[in-house]
């Protein structure tokens, strides 16, 4: 019997006695539990409990089986040193075994713990006494990075790598020269006499040569391999050494005659052998490092400092130290620090990285706000509803760090496979010394060649690095695409995709307004984009800075503006050159009672059923004409839509504008399917319905800049996917299969 523990759970839901005597009736009807109080006031329940009979998990699992919930808390660890299945067994086993941890889960490609407990009986103190001291390394907590700690972890990661580049560089270097030194004539360059009289000359030179490169290579691998012997696993470190140090040790024994003969001659394999497992982990660390780049920066968006007003003054504090119900100042060109709603001010805020929307939207008293966009030209006061984790931005992290963990099928029958292959291996090395010595009576050489030979051949390095290596690099691989895979079951299923689900806006497009059309009015053309652009450049509406950018590019010198006065939501009004210069919507016109001739009406008007932006133009008081305004089609959209046809997928455009637009532009790239007026927060909703239509079921990806569209897709591809032609866009489609073959 087990040393009993006592758990102290917080419980909520618990309403008056009755409640607390059906949870101690419960919990005393479970074997292994001896003793139970429950307290009402302090809404706890204490239980002194036999682990080796039942587990926490159990217990609370007992608890929410009545209709109560068990507090506990969760956090994420990250933790270096991890190689191989074994290692996040090593981990999970170091971490369950400490009072009050009810769940661990270990993602080796995310080198992090994702750790359920109980506070009140285990902290994070405990935690990282348990992972060091199973021979791993502490690095910190997940979601409380700092730009510090960023540094240091980079700079570790980095430091590491150098390591083994060195290890690889020496290791090869040594293994051709031993491989070329068999080839050497030592008996035309030494003199006959040392020759006779050390006939073992060439296997004393080659172990003069490889001992300090194989002690230098291998020394990683046979630290890890003794750790884990040390927390009584077999994992593939052990492996390995045993690989390598068998091989090495029978070339040792083979120079000097003792049992062996010098014919047992694998120094060049040993280190050979050392070397590509240690390429084998560089090239996994690398890849893990590309990949980890898509969480840093979306890290980098968030905020680290802001500004709280409290008892009437502004305190600047650190971003995490925001609270629900602040109120928090954000000043133009500031970050917002967390969710909530505008209390006071008017502003355009970017939130093209949750929308994927290139024009800022306006935002008043009532609207809301996301944490990580960007405030453009007006000072906002606003309440936060949503801190630190809880906040979209914070999501939209841990679900990127949850699909990197991810294992697909493939690699976790790998890992269960390293689990009876090591002992297997053994067991078959051992029969087949045991058959040949004492069942055969064969000599004593060739009993433990048929040993060492086992033991040698069977180092599974392909079955140790394959899985692992294929993953870390296809993800890291579609990283730098700008595609992010929602899992390893997806990167593993890609080879089945037959749906592509496009956002329009930044995807297809450009992602920014441009000046596509202008009709003047009894106006010059040249003359009126000049005089709208002059207008306009004081103004940091996005619309404004499209007007002013098509003038310069048209070669314009542009007028300097006076009595600028600009009406949020409407236009600006401006004298230029001594000429009243008005700029906006209908809306400016009308209360400026400006009157609009019926050509130029039906021009704006046709514009608008185009999916544009009419900018209307006025000089003294005078219609003058209009400008269209839209996003333009990346060169490159018909080319990738076209391409992606070959490849047998049915490609959907999801898009907030009207029917009449959506259509057009569909018809330009070729797009048969189009589910248009779709807001931003409903794209998530489309995107499910099409798995769920007959067909594309799980198989599809979302192509998107809109983060509240992809956690339903397969696969998520940001801008950065279709920015750079159709050969970067098929290369993100063909990752999956890719790395489906390698595994």
């Amino acid at each position: 019997m087990a040393e009993e523990r006592i758990a102290e759970l917080k419980v909520e839901g618990m309403m008056c006695a009755a409640c607390t005597s059906a949870i101690e009736k419960a919990l005393q009807n479970l074997d292994g539990v001896s003793w139970v109080r429950v307290n009402l006031g302090g809404e706890t329940a204490t239980a002194k409990y036999d682990p080796s009979k039942i587990k926490l998990v159990d217990i609370e699992k007992a608890i929410r089986d009545l209709g109560y919930d068990v507090i506990d808390q969760q956090t994420v660890l990250k933790i270096g040193g991890m190689a191989c299945a074994m290692c996040v067994g090593a981990i999970e086993a170091a971490l369950r075994k400490l009072d009050g941890v009810v769940d661990v889960q270990v993602n080796l490609a995310a080198e992090k713990a994702r750790v359920t407990y109980n506070p009140g009986m285990v902290g994070l103190e405990d935690m990282k006494k348990a992972i060091i001291e199973s021979g791993y390394q502490f690095i910190g907590v997940a979601g409380e990075e700092t730009e510090e700690a960023a540094e240091k972890e980079r700079e570790l990661r980095e430091k590491d790598l150098s390591d083994k580049k060195r290890r690889i560089i020496i290791g090869f270097a040594a293994s051709i020269l031993l491989m070329a030194m068999m080839y050497i004539p030592l008996h035309r360059i030494i003199p006959s006499g040392i020759s006779t009289a050390v006939p073992n000359l060439m296997s004393l030179l080659m172990l003069v040569v490889s001992l300090p490169v194989f002690v230098y290579v291998s020394h990683p691998i046979f630290k890890a391999a003794t750790r884990a012997l040390r927390n009584r696993t077999l994992d593939m470190d052990v492996m390995y050494g045993m690989g390598i140090g068998v091989a090495y040790a029978s070339s040792i024994l083979g120079t000097f005659g003792i049992v062996l003969t010098p014919d047992f001659m694998f120094y060049e394999t040993a280190v050979m052998l050392a070397t590509f497992l240690t390429l084998g982990r560089y090239l996994e660390a690398n890849a893990k490092g590309r990949t980890s780049e898509a969480i840093r920066k979306l890290v980098g968006l968030q905020p680290r400092q802001a500004t709280v007003l409290r008892d009437g003054r502004q305190i600047e504090v650190a971003a995490v130290e925001v609270m629900v119900d602040d109120l928090v100042l954000v000043r133009p060109g500031e970050k917002v620090p967390a969710d909530g709603l505008v209390v006071e001010g008017e502003s355009y805020v970017d939130e093209s990285m949750i929308t994927g929307e290139p024009v800022p939207a306006f935002k008043a008293a009532g609207e809301k706000v996301v944490g990580g966009t960007m405030n453009k030209n007006g000072s906002l006061t606003f309440k936060a509803t949503r801190v630190g984790k809880d906040t979209v931005l914070a999501g939209i992290i841990a679900l990127v760090q949850e699909a990197q963990g991810s294992r697909p099928a493939m690699q976790r029958i790998a890992d269960r496979i390293v689990a009876y292959f090591i002992p297997t291996i053994l067991a078959i090395a051992a029969a087949a010394f045991v058959y040949w010595y004492f069942v055969a009576h064969n000599t004593l050489l060739f009993s433990l060649t048929a040993l060492i030979s086992v033991l040698v051949v069977a180092c599974p390095c392909a079955l140790g690095l394959a899985s692992p290596t294929a993953i870390t690099v296809g993800i890291g691989r579609g990283a730098e695409l700008g595609i992010l895979v929602k899992s390893g079951e997806a990167l593993e299923a890609a080879e089945k995709l037959d749906v592509v689900a496009f956002d329009k806006t930044g995807t297809l497009t450009i992602g920014r307004p441009d000046v596509v059309d202008l009709f003047a009015w009894e106006m010059d053309e040249r003359k009126l984009l000049r005089l709208a652009a002059s207008a306009e450049k004081p103004s940091e509406h996005p619309l404004a800075e499209a007007v002013v950018r098509r003038a310069k590019e048209d070669g314009f010198d542009l007028l300097p503006a006076e009595q600028f006065e600009a009406f949020p939501g409407k236009g600006v009004v401006a004298r230029i050159a001594g000429m009243s210069v008005a700029a906006g919507n209908r809306i400016l016109f009308d209360e400026m009672d400006i009157a609009m001739p019926d050509g130029l009406l039906q021009k704006a008007i046709g514009y608008e059923e185009e999916g544009k932006t009419a900018m209307l133009v006025a000089v003294d008081g005078k219609a003058s004409g209009v400008l269209a305004i839209s996003d333009r089609l990346k060169d490159s959209s018909a080319y990738a839509v076209e391409e992606l046809k070959k490849m047998n997928l049915e490609v959907v455009m999801i898009t907030g504008d009207n029917p009449r637009s959506a259509a057009r532009v569909a018809e330009k790239i070729g797009i048969q399917k189009t589910l248009s007026e779709v807001l931003p927060e409903e794209k998530a909703h489309e995107v499910r319905r099409l798995k769920e239509a007959g067909g594309a079921a799980d198989s599809m990806a979302a192509v998107s800049g809109a983060m509240t569209a992809l956690g339903e897709a397969l696969y998520w591809l940001a801008h950065k996917a279709t920015s750079s032609g159709a050969g970067r866009m098929r290369g993100c489609f063909r990752i999956g299969p890719a790395a489906g073959r390698r595994l």
